[in-house]
């Protein structure tokens, strides 16, 4: 059968959910788009669309149009697939919520309390104040630290590599942005064996990652093997007799704890739930990202050339030197005339991203479209935008499951003109999602990634050692960026200070 699908999570929670179709979409009404309800109980169209989102939602498209209704595991989700009608979704924050979906899976997932107004008030306005400590001069700062906590793992690289190293592309991505950002965000370990300390979290943080899409998918915990007790034991590192032995921790870590401290119902555990959240959602997707910018880098020799030259360009410009001995300093205004390294970054980005950005409807209302377009809503629908659907079509991209490193560039400088149909798109890249649900650390992301191939490529010769593809995995669709299908070796080496 077209949806048989061999994951024993999905059937496991298939046994443990009722066997009737919700009664609100029982009978379609005037004005509601074109329901694809599929034949199994409760979960509809959930398999094929967890085996394939992208393919499923083309192939919709085909048959119904750009608007549709999908019934996926319990949900009515109408999906908008004309990125002239994102706008319209965008925009309508008032009827159209984000923040409450997104609070339950994340309490959900993370197990800390969801942010009633009525248990905690103001506790959720009050962390997206905190935001403004990955913005501006602030984000400066942070960036200016997590720089020099990049150079320090570096140079510990370096000290191990003196000829030719060799070592798994992910793994070591991973390692590195992983410690990075752990110190930047957190703080440093004091003890001895601090790298052993971040190391041990680290495993047991992708242990937990491994399980992610299955808790956002609202899959009990119980059902995930080891994944409970592995959250316990994450949750439990960020237990506040741990963190005051961190040293040098960030503004925004600090300003989160301050925040917490003036809730007495927040319990400690639940403090530090909020604690692990966070430090997920700075790397869930940077790591992965991080690893695609890389991989293609050195999958297309051209690509890496034009970049390690604009770095190299940089250095000698401002009078810096290269190599582990010395301190690289980058400003935003540096980082941002990077155009090459962002395009590149920009590219990968648009290839590896799989994020869906959802709304739900807070009460019966008609959502006006273009082109005196008109979908019916009812109370709790939920509405989707796909924006990998516009990341590959082939209108706005040419060739767009080719990498083109120089995509985002126009004479010379970053190119922010894209259209469909001979039409200027307002949106063409969403990695980061959009409006209410834009993710607020972007900026910061943007610059770690930009930092750690600018070190990497000013620091070392870099070339694949194996020649195989390495492909998405689309168990995260939906979720943010696509992992790797496979791990890939590749093998580094110290530059000469001479070419």
């Amino acid at each position: 059968m077209s949806e048989a699908n061999d994951d024993p999570h999905v059937f496991a929670i298939a046994k443990c959910l009722p066997d009737v179709i919700p009664k609100t979409w029982s009978i379609k009404k005037t004005g509601e788009p074109p329901l694809i309800n599929g034949w199994i109980p409760y979960l509809g169209k959930a398999l094929i669309f967890r085996k394939d989102a992208y393919k499923f939602l083309l192939d919709q498209q085909k048959k119904f149009g750009d608007i549709f209704t999908v019934h996926i595991a319990g949900r009515y989700i109408t999906f908008i697939m004309d990125p002239f009608q994102y706008v319209y979704v965008i925009r309508n924050s008032k009827q159209l919520e984000f923040h409450e979906f997104a609070n339950k899976m994340a309490s959900k997932t993370f197990d800390y309390p969801a942010l009633s107004k009525g248990k905690f008030p103001e506790l959720k306005e009050n962390l997206h104040r905190i935001y403004q400590y990955l913005q501006g001069k602030p984000l400066d700062i942070i960036s200016d630290h997590m720089m020099k906590n990049l150079q320090d793992i570096f140079e510990w690289k370096c000290s191990q590599a003196t000829d030719w190293e060799t070592e798994k592309m992910y793994k070591f991505c991973c390692s590195v942005m992983f410690e990075a950002s752990f110190v930047t965000l957190y703080g440093r370990v004091p003890a001895a064996d601090g790298h052993k300390v971040i190391s041990e979290i680290r495993d047991k943080f992708i242990k937990f990652d491994a399980s992610f899409p299955y808790l956002a998918a609202n899959i009990p915990i119980e059902l995930l093997g080891a994944t409970k007790k592995v959250r316990k034991e994450l949750i439990h590192h960020f237990l506040l007799q741990n963190m005051t032995k961190w040293l040098g921790g960030s503004k925004v870590v600090q300003a989160r704890q301050d925040i917490f401290e003036k809730y007495e119902l927040l319990g400690d555990y639940d403090k530090a739930a909020h604690h692990f959240a966070f430090l997920w959602a700075s790397v869930g997707n940077t790591i992965p990202a991080t690893f695609w910018a890389m991989y293609y880098l050195l999958r297309h020799p051209e690509a890496l050339a034009a970049v390690r030259d604009e770095i190299d360009h940089l250095l000698q410009s401002t009078g810096q030197k290269r190599g582990p001995t010395y301190n690289i300093h980058l400003t935003r205004e540096q980082l941002d005339n990077l155009v090459y390294l962002e395009s590149a970054l920009n590219e990968s980005l648009r290839m590896c991203s799989s994020s869906m950005n959802i709304r739900i409807s807070q009460e019966d209302f008609v959502l006006k479209l273009e082109g005196n377009q008109e979908v019916v809503l009812r109370k709790g629908d939920w509405i989707a935008l796909y924006p990998q659907i516009l990341h590959m079509d082939p209108e706005v991209y040419e060739d767009p499951k080719e990498y083109k490193f120089d995509r985002y560039i126009e004479n010379g400088k970053k190119k922010t003109t894209f259209y469909k149909a001979g039409r200027k798109l307002k949106y063409f890249l969403m990695p980061f999602g959009s409006g209410i649900s834009m993710c607020p650390g972007r900026f910061l992301a943007m610059n770690e990634m930009k930092m750690f191939l600018f070190i990497l490529l000013s620091h070392f010769d870099v070339e694949l050692a194996e020649n195989k593809a390495v492909r998405l995995d689309n168990s995260r669709m939906g979720l943010g960026i696509l992992l790797p299908d496979v791990d890939i070796a590749f093998r580094y080496k110290l530059r000469s200070l001479r070419n």
